[in-house]
């Protein structure tokens, strides 16, 4: 039996045609190739992340990402992002609740060593105002509600632990865009314009593990500013989650749809990005 949302979309898609936002196939939102290349457990990336070096006061601070953030995934968080493609959101949003269910075993050892019985804080990686305000919502932010949503059911419930909760602690103010930045730019533009929010309470960061999320994992730069913070509030993070991780130059991506007109990555395509339709899809940059 057809539902009213399926007909609603499929009036919908005549008017206004659809493609895959990662890989442009017609028709379809987020096909089936390009969604598994955000299924699965997550792998650890923290090594690909020069700046986290900020991080060695806990060098076992793991980083983990459920994919390479280049094409087909690139082009997802480039729509989902900045070209108004808000259609991802609820599967984004459950692909990283997964994710973090997978590691949950970790974050649960992680989170019983702590010096206090909190329960575990989601904090969403900061973005500007202005881009908040550009996309509509606080989208890293919808990533740490659906991921604190997942470990609480995960730690707590099934587990008798303490649970989690998402939190907006952290506010990044001024600073220009990080896009085209290089790695020591990235650190720089950051320093200072992170800080704790308005109004949070420093006695509840005191001794509290936190897991912080994100969309993508460049540089570190970010993330090691946002531990620096929340470092001198108190707080211990026990780990960083993301949609994908940005390779290396010297790695050989091996994330792609894999059907007839569309190749796997290689590492050509990171100097000529593809073209699929005449459309360019993963050269637009990221923004913060």
């Amino acid at each position: 039996m057809v539902t009213w949302r399926e007909l609603g979309s499929a009036l919908l898609a005549l008017v206004l045609p659809v493609g895959c936002a990662g890989c442009g196939q017609d028709d379809v939102a987020w096909c089936a190739v390009c969604r598994a290349l955000l299924t699965g457990p997550p792998r650890r990336c923290e090594q690909r992340a020069g700046r986290l070096d900020r991080l060695g006061t806990r060098p076992d601070v793991p980083a983990w990402a459920l994919a390479d953030a280049v094409g087909p995934v690139r082009s997802l968080v480039v729509s989902w992002k900045d070209r108004g493609r808000t259609d991802l959101t609820g599967g984004l949003v459950g692909a990283l609740a997964a994710a973090a269910v997978h590691v949950s075993p970790e974050l649960g050892a992680a989170v019983a060593v702590c010096p206090t019985q909190s329960p575990l804080l989601v904090v969403p990686v900061p973005s500007t105002a202005a881009a908040r305000r550009r996309r509509g919502a606080d989208l890293v932010g919808l990533l740490a509600r659906g991921v604190a949503r997942a470990l609480d059911e995960e730690l707590g419930g099934r587990h008798g632990g303490t649970g989690a909760r998402a939190v907006t602690v952290l506010r990044r103010r001024g600073g220009r865009d990080q896009v085209g930045l290089g790695r020591r730019a990235r650190a720089e533009n950051l320093v200072g314009r992170v800080r704790v929010a308005r109004g949070v309470d420093l006695r509840a960061l005191d001794g509290a593990p936190v897991l912080l999320v994100d969309d993508v994992l460049t540089t570190g730069a970010t993330a090691a500013q946002c531990h620096e913070v929340l470092l001198r509030a108190g707080a211990v993070v026990v780990g960083l989650l993301v949609l994908a991780s940005t390779p290396p130059p010297q790695e050989v991506p091996v994330d792609g749809p894999v059907r007839p007109g569309w190749p796997p990555v290689t590492q050509d395509s990171q100097v000529n990005p593809r073209v699929t339709r005449g459309r360019r899809l993963d050269s637009a940059p990221y923004r913060r």
